[in-house]
């Protein structure tokens, strides 16, 4: 694991500090799933978005698009 700064609400910091070490633990194991669970939704964004472009790009619009679906 690595520590790493981040900006809260001063309450929530002075709650975290005032918890009981196991309280803190539970809380950062939570905080690693929530954020890679974020990056992975983050990751699957930008490959949507990307494959989007593509999909301009080689001249794919919303009607050929409605139309492949309504096939």
């Amino acid at each position: 694991m690595k520590t790493i700064a981040i900006q809260i609400d001063e309450d929530i910091a002075q709650a975290f500090q005032s918890s009981q070490p196991a309280q803190q633990q539970q809380i950062q194991v939570w905080l690693n799933q929530w954020m890679r669970q974020a990056l992975k939704i983050s990751k699957l964004q930008n490959t949507m978005d990307r494959l989007s472009d593509e999909a301009v790009a080689n001249g794919l619009t919303t009607e050929i698009l409605q139309a492949i679906i309504n096939e």
